[in-house]
């Protein structure tokens, strides 16, 4: 009698493990399902990262818009026969003329060369507006000359206002500055003569 009792006890016990064990099993599939979609990119995330379409119809000769791509200021420069000679005489202090190190991202090919943009729209300097040294946005200084923190033979470009790093207008370093490397350029195409997409070129998108 007594070991009838106690078989059914076991019983019991192991119909109670088994249940409870499969119930603890479905509940952490049920709590792992939300933490496993967290991972997933959110729609706001994919916009962030999307390309942008720009406007340029109203770019002027000398005129600079900042537009937003990936969280990042995004410089479009509409640059004068006068910029683009600046851009030639900044050459000799230059840290790297020939942009042969990447900061955050390769120099697309067709950027490849000393204007660091498109051939058929060399003007056009299309560049990432953050400072390789620490992520500040440098300023625009395109006037010549000596002025506040520029040296006397200052050709154009830009100034970092955080530590002094300075770019010329192609946005490639000068040479014993703080930043080690020259700004950005993003992958970009012209969609129209009044338009270009930043984000996305011939390869498809960033």
């Amino acid at each position: 009698m007594r070991d009838n009792e106690d078989q059914r006890v076991d019983g019991s016990r192991r119909t109670w493990l088994i249940t409870t064990t499969v119930m603890g099993g479905i509940g952490g599939v049920a709590a792992c399902v939300p933490f496993v979609g967290s991972f997933a990119p959110s729609e706001k995330a994919k916009a962030a990262g999307a390309p942008v379409e720009v406007d340029i119809s109203g770019l002027k000769p000398g005129d600079l818009m900042t537009v937003a791509w990936r969280g990042k200021p995004v410089w479009i420069l509409n640059r004068t026969d006068e910029m683009l000679a600046d851009v030639k005489k900044a050459d000799p202090e230059l840290a790297d003329p020939q942009s042969k190190k990447a900061f955050s991202m390769p120099l697309p090919e067709y950027c490849n060369n000393e204007y660091r943009s498109r051939t058929e729209h060399k003007n056009l300097l299309v560049a990432v507006a953050v400072c390789t040294h620490l992520g500040c946005t440098p300023t625009p200084r395109f006037n010549e000359g000596a002025q506040p923190n520029l040296p006397d033979d200052w050709p154009g470009g830009f100034l970092c206002p955080c530590h002094g790093s300075t770019y010329d207008l192609s946005g490639r370093v000068f040479k014993n500055k703080p930043a080690p490397d020259n700004l950005d350029i993003p992958p970009y195409m012209y969609t129209s003569a009044t338009s270009l997409v930043i984000g996305k070129d011939e390869k498809g998108e960033a």
